[in-house]
C-alpha cells in the first residue's frame, strides 16, 4: 500500500547528498528508525566469507542504512527550504499540507490554523478537499474528530507545555469511540483512516492541526511518523512567525487607516473616491480631501519618508498641519507647500516627504495644483488620458527653501483626475519609464462603462498595474489613490 511505502524523494529531486543545513533540518540522528528494507546485521558472520546467497554483511547494511539517512534529509531539507519561502500563513498551510502527504502516503488532509491564545486569525485550508467537505468535515463534534481531539487539549491546565501525540486512525470502521456522525462523514467523503498531527512545540505554543486522509485503511509507517514529526515541529515554528507578521500588518494597517479620513466629503460638481492598500511594515503614505469656503475643494496626496510607527505618526502630523494651511492660503497651493515644508525642516529635519495638492474649483472646472518631488496626476477621460505637466521640484526637507511654480488645468465634463503616491509605480517592479507606461495604459483601458464611477477607475487602475496585489519583495511602500470625477 502507498501508506506504508518508504518515503522517498520526490521525482524532480537531486541524487542524494547531505544539506548544507544540517543540523537545522530538525535533528535528525541515529536514532531514526531503519528504513522496511534495512534488516539486522548477522552477528558473528564475516563479510567475506558469506556465500553469494547470504544475508548482506555489516559493512553493506550500514551503507545500507546511511543511505536511508541521507535521503531523509534531504527529503526534510527541500520541503523546509519550500516552506521557508511561503510569505503568508495561506501559502504556509498549503506547503505544509502537500508536504505532510507526501511523507505519510495520503492524498488528502486539511490543516486548521486556530491559535491557542485566542487572538486569530483563524482559518481551515484542504489538500483535495473543497469547501463544502471542509464544511462537512466540521459537522462532525469537535470531541470525535482528530483535529478537534487536538485543539482542545492543547494547551494542557496542568502541563500548558505538554504537545500531545499525533492521533492515528487506522480504520474508521472500527476504531472504538467515534461519534456516529464521524463515520457517516467519512463514508460520504470516500476516506477510510485518518492521522492528525498537532502543529504545536513548546516555545510556539499550539498553532493548530494538519490531519491526512487515507482512502483506504492505513496508517504511517514509524519511520513516516518520525519525519512527520519533525516537519511538523519546524512547521510550528514558522507558522508562528508568520503570525506575528500578519498581526503586526494588521495593527499597522489599522492604525494608518485611523489616520486617513473616514469618509470623503461631498461637494457639488464633483464625486471622490479613494483607495489605500499598505504593506506589512506600513509606510507614510496619505491622502486628504477638504472642503473649502465658497464651494471650493482642496486635494491632497503625500509620501512620507520611512516605515512603520514613527513614519505613520508623521503622516499624521503632515496631513493635519496640510489641512490647516489648506484652511488659511489653500488658493495658492505653492504657499501651503512652502508652509509645510518650513514645518517640516524645523521639527523634523532628518525626515523627508513628498506632496502634492490642488485647489480645485467643481462649478468652474477649475483646479490649480503644485507638487514637491511627486509623481504628475493623471487625465482620464473619453477623449484623452494624459499626465497634467507639473514642473520638477525636489521633495519637502531636501532644500533649504522649497519653492516651485504651480499650474494650472481644466478638465473636461465627465474627465476623472487620478492623483496617486509613487508606491502605486515602485510596487510594479519595474523600472520607472516602465511603470509610467502600465498606468498610462491601465487608465486608457478603462471600460466605457466605468468612467462615471470614478471608484471603478481607481479599482481597474490598481487590478491593471498590480495584478499580483502588492510586490512582497518592494517592502514599505504604500499604494494611494485619489480619484476626483468633475461632472
Amino acid at each position: 500500500m502507498a501508506s506504508n511505502a518508504p518515503v522517498g524523494k520526490p521525482t524532480e529531486m537531486s541524487s542524494p547528498h547531505l544539506p548544507k543545513h544540517l543540523p537545522k533540518v530538525a535533528g535528525i540522528d541515529s536514532t531514526v528508525p531503519a528504513p522496511p528494507h534495512t534488516k539486522a546485521p548477522l552477528a558473528g558472520v564475516p563479510a567475506a566469507a558469506a556465500p553469494a546467497d547470504a544475508a548482506p554483511g555489516p559493512g553493506v547494511l550500514i551503507t545500507d542504512r546511511l543511505a536511508g539517512w541521507v535521503s531523509d534529509l534531504t527529503t526534510l531539507h527541500e520541503f523546509t527550504e519550500r516552506l521557508i519561502r511561503t510569505a503568508t500563513l495561506d501559502e504556509a498551510l498549503h506547503e505544509i499540507l502537500g508536504a505532510g502527504a507526501a511523507l505519510v502516503g495520503a492524498r488528502r488532509g486539511m490543516a486548521v490554523l486556530e491559535p491557542a491564545d485566542g487572538l486569530g486569525p483563524t482559518t481551515t485550508v484542504g489538500l483535495g478537499l473543497a469547501h463544502a467537505d471542509l464544511g462537512t468535515i466540521e459537522t462532525v463534534p469537535r470531541c470525535s474528530g482528530s483535529h478537534g481531539r487536538l485543539l482542545d487539549g492543547l494547551p494542557d491546565p496542568s502541563d500548558p507545555h505538554r504537545v500531545p501525540e499525533p492521533i492515528a486512525i487506522p480504520d474508521v470502521r472500527t476504531e472504538e469511540g467515534l461519534d456516529p456522525r464521524h463515520r457517516e462523514v467519512a463514508a460520504r467523503l470516500g476516506y477510510a483512516a485518518s492521522y492528525a498531527l498537532p502543529l504545536a512545540t513548546e516555545e510556539a505554543g499550539r498553532m493548530g492541526a494538519g490531519v491526512w486522509l487515507y482512502d483506504e485503511p492505513a496508517a504511517p509507517t514509524e519511520r513516516q511518523r518520525h519525519l512527520v514529526g519533525l516537519y511538523g515541529r519546524f512547521a510550528t515554528e514558522h507558522l508562528a512567525r508568520l503570525l506575528q507578521v500578519e498581526r503586526a500588518r494588521v495593527q499597522v494597517s489599522t492604525v494608518a487607516e485611523e489616520l486617513l479620513p473616514s469618509r470623503l466629503p461631498r461637494v457639488p460638481g464633483v464625486r471622490l473616491a479613494a483607495r489605500h492598500r499598505t504593506g506589512p511594515r506600513g509606510g507614510g503614505d496619505w491622502y486628504d480631501a477638504l472642503p473649502l469656503p465658497d464651494g471650493a475643494l482642496g486635494l491632497a496626496v503625500g509620501s512620507v519618508s520611512g516605515t512603520g510607527p514613527s513614519a505613520l505618526a508623521a503622516m499624521g502630523r503632515l496631513r493635519a498641519s496640510l489641512r490647516a494651511y489648506a484652511v488659511m492660503e489653500g488658493e495658492d497651493p505653492v504657499a501651503v507647500l512652502s508652509d509645510l515644508e518650513l514645518l517640516l525642516r524645523l521639527t523634523e529635519p532628518a525626515r523627508s516627504a513628498t506632496a502634492l495638492f490642488a485647489f480645485a474649483e467643481p462649478d468652474r472646472r477649475r483646479i490649480v495644483l503644485a507638487g514637491a518631488g511627486h509623481a504628475p496626476p493623471l487625465l482620464v477621460g473619453a477623449r484623452r488620458t494624459a499626465f497634467v505637466e507639473t514642473s520638477l521640484s525636489a521633495p519637502l526637507g531636501m532644500l533649504s527653501c522649497w519653492e516651485a511654480p504651480s499650474v494650472e488645468l481644466s478638465p473636461a465634463p465627465g474627465e476623472t483626475v487620478l492623483l496617486y503616491t509613487d508606491g502605486l509605480l515602485r510596487r510594479t517592479g519595474d523600472p520607472m519609464d516602465r511603470a509610467f507606461a502600465r498606468l498610462h495604459a491601465a487608465a486608457a483601458s478603462v471600460p466605457r462603462a466605468d468612467r462615471e464611477d470614478p471608484g471603478a477607475i481607481a479599482d481597474h487602475v490598481l487590478r491593471t498595474v498590480l495584478p499580483d496585489g502588492l510586490d512582497p519583495a518592494v517592502e514599505g511602500e504604500d499604494v494611494v489613490l485619489l480619484a476626483a470625477r468633475f461632472d
